[in-house]
């Protein structure tokens, strides 16, 4: 499988929406406020996600429970638009730590959500600023 690229995602991206997590306990109102920001419906109870808003949900909620559960909180997940594309940014304050691929951990070592993300995403980058590490995966609007 490799690395991960090493970049910010692209300049000309604008942030729709941005939530801030503490604890895994606001997961699920992530999910539900993720899709109406890809959407602009509100999800119903019971009712599916279609293709890319169910694949960008389950991304943003497999990287948000790696930075709560591995990094420095508040986790922060921004929901970025550019062209015909989404970008999700998933961000921890934990700047020791560099964002490893599941296929170079130990058997039966959890954190497989960048295999996730590579697998359901366009592109997966990871960078870090002067006080976060980000992970980023982009997907088609539609």
């Amino acid at each position: 499988m490799g690395s991960l690229r090493t970049s910010p995602p692209l300049p000309e991206t604008v942030e729709v929406r941005r939530w801030m997590l503490a604890t895994p306990a606001e997961l699920s109102g992530l999910r539900a406020s993720l899709h109406e920001a890809l959407t602009g419906n509100v999800l119903a109870d019971g009712e599916s996600l279609d293709d890319i808003p169910e694949q960008v949900v389950l991304v943003a909620t497999e990287l948000a429970t790696n930075a709560l559960r591995h990094g420095m909180p508040p986790t922060i997940i921004r929901l970025l638009t550019y062209d015909d594309h989404f970008v999700l940014d998933v961000a921890d304050h934990d700047l020791a730590s560099v964002p490893e691929l599941a296929d170079t951990r130990p058997q039966g070592a959890s954190g497989r959500g960048l295999q996730l993300a590579r697998a359901l995403s366009l592109d997966v980058g990871w960078y870090a600023t002067d006080d976060t590490k980000h992970i980023w995966a982009s997907f088609p609007r539609s």
